[in-house]
């Protein structure tokens, strides 16, 4: 999507705004901040693929445009790909059958680095010397970029354009005699956010980065060990959960059972924010906190920074549902399903003419007009990235006959684009980075306009920022204090150089 033409005042004029409301009708989950991938790997079970497969179906949020699983029978690796989701391409018999073996892992993909082709879907499987070796990883390294063109120009042929891959080339150039001992050594030169699952013939590998950005967690199916992006896969499997891994922990699962690593001095963990505010299920529990819990809580912090005197509070579905919650139990707003979502629509519904495509926005969402007309309505969601979405939810509710729209959002405004594994738009384009907060008010259309303050989210969890005993967030999106060094943008473009500058 180009950027929007603004008034010297910075307000949209009308003409652009009604070009925003007619540009990506279809989809009111397009101004989304997308999800990044999800890892699964388990060892020691005989029906290992057909597990990972479940666990990866559990972790769909996490990426919805490829999935593919590796598994080992002890002689042999066995490799599935695909594009598309997990139930579309691993529910059929004949390929579960193919993926032989005692140990596999998958990963489920949306990009962040490199594009939507079958050469990028993950795992990343190469032979090295010892035998085979797959990995698939969670997150981004902020030095990838610089990682690869080095290597390409010390003579490596690299087959795809994702990240990942430059960590299968650093431990097929490491000296080091093991597996494991190679892996870390890959895991030495590289920066960012990273939670990996790795297969070798003889261990399961998981790693999480010094600070803990990616989560990643351990758990035990009938004797044997799994390692999963979250909680939710855990549950889907009837596994139980063991401990999430630390920050900057390598463990090593393997017949001899669970060994756990330390290549990097202990500091404090730094988990992703967004993991609690959206990206993780509701059902998982993160870092010992309940996801579910902590959004409600997040949608009552908002009830008392900003109240809003109003008729119902709605929330936009789904996200926004368990802060609506929050919100309607402490402000003591009833809460209504003022927006109905239908699930059985396509993603690629697509008509020809505009007329017919303004249909398609009621079709997979619509205004539940008995909940809405006449009254003044809370409207609640977990996020506000371009604005496009917001306008169109605003107006869906008006046309219903809203007699005022009060907008609140249960996290603080986007004005920094992130670069750890989720999919943000440009500085430029992010409206909070482009407007203040009347104008994104007038530029989408409510009543009122109100964010949740970054204090606010700590306080839903049960901290303070930069409280010495409880752990730091990685909050870098409302507040540009990226935790690690941004290498890439140096190299990237000079638009990048000039972000980078100023989160320094």
């Amino acid at each position: 999507m180009t950027a929007l033409p603004l008034r010297e005042d910075g307000i949209l004029p009308p003409a652009s705004r009604a070009e925003a409301h007619e540009s990506d009708t279809l989809d009111l989950d397009g101004d989304r901040l997308h999800e990044e991938c999800g890892v699964f790997g388990i060892f020691g079970h005989p029906d290992a693929a057909a597990i990972t497969a479940l666990g990866l179906h559990a972790l769909q949020h996490r990426g919805q445009e490829a999935a593919g699983i590796v598994s080992y029978d002890g002689r042999l690796f066995h490799l599935e790909r695909r594009l598309g989701l997990v139930g579309d391409n691993f529910s059929d018999r004949n390929t579960i059958e193919r993926l032989r073996g005692h140990a596999a892992i998958g990963h489920v993909r949306y990009a962040t680095t490199g594009e939507t082709v079958l050469r990028n879907v993950q795992p990343l499987f190469a032979e090295v010397e010892g035998g085979g070796f797959a990995v698939a990883h969670n997150g981004n390294l902020t030095n990838g970029i610089s990682l690869r063109r080095q290597l390409i120009r010390d003579g490596a042929i690299c087959q795809s354009t994702t990240d990942t891959e430059v960590v299968l080339h650093l431990v097929a150039r490491s000296r080091k005699p093991f597996i494991v001992d190679r892996f870390v050594d890959a895991l030495r030169e590289i920066e960012g956010a990273y939670s990996f699952v790795a297969l070798s013939n003889t261990k399961l590998i998981g790693a999480r980065d010094p600070l803990g950005i990616r989560p990643l967690v351990l758990g035990e199916l009938d004797g044997r060990y799994i390692l999963a992006s979250e909680t939710c896969a855990l549950d889907m499997i009837g596994a139980r959960f063991v401990r999430d891994i630390e920050n900057g922990e390598v463990v090593v699962i393997s017949e001899d059972g669970v060994q756990s690593l330390r290549p990097w001095p202990k500091q404090p963990a730094r988990p992703d924010i967004f993991e609690y505010i959206y990206f993780a299920r509701p059902d998982s529990v993160v870092n010992g906190l309940p996801v579910y819990t902590v959004r409600k809580e997040l949608g009552a912090e908002l009830a008392r920074e900003a109240p809003a005197d109003a008729d119902v509070v709605v929330p936009v579905p789904d996200s926004g549902v368990p802060a609506a919650l929050g919100f309607s139990q402490t402000s003591g707003i009833p809460y209504e399903l003022g927006i109905i979502r239908n699930h059985y629509v396509g993603r690629t519904f697509i008509e020809p003419t505009q007329s017919v495509r303004e249909l398609g926005v009621r079709m997979k969402h619509s205004a539940n007009r008995a909940v809405v007309e006449g009254k003044s309505i809370v409207l609640v969601d977990d996020s506000l990235v371009r604005g496009t979405t917001s306008v169109k939810i605003v107006r869906m509710m008006r046309d219903a006959g809203a007699r005022e729209v009060h907008f609140r959002i249960s996290s603080p405004p986007i004005t920094h684009p992130d670069f750890y594994g989720i999919d943000t738009p440009e500085k430029e384009k992010l409206l909070a980075a482009t407007m203040d907060l009347e104008e994104m008010r007038a530029y989408i259309g409510a009543d009122s306009l109100a964010f949740l303050s970054v204090n606010g989210i700590y306080r839903a969890m049960g901290h303070e920022r930069r409280d010495p005993i409880r752990p730091q967030f990685t909050d870098h999106c409302f507040t540009g204090d990226y935790p690690t060094p941004l290498t890439d943008l140096a190299v990237a473009s000079p638009k990048k150089l000039a972000i980078l500058a100023e989160a320094d």
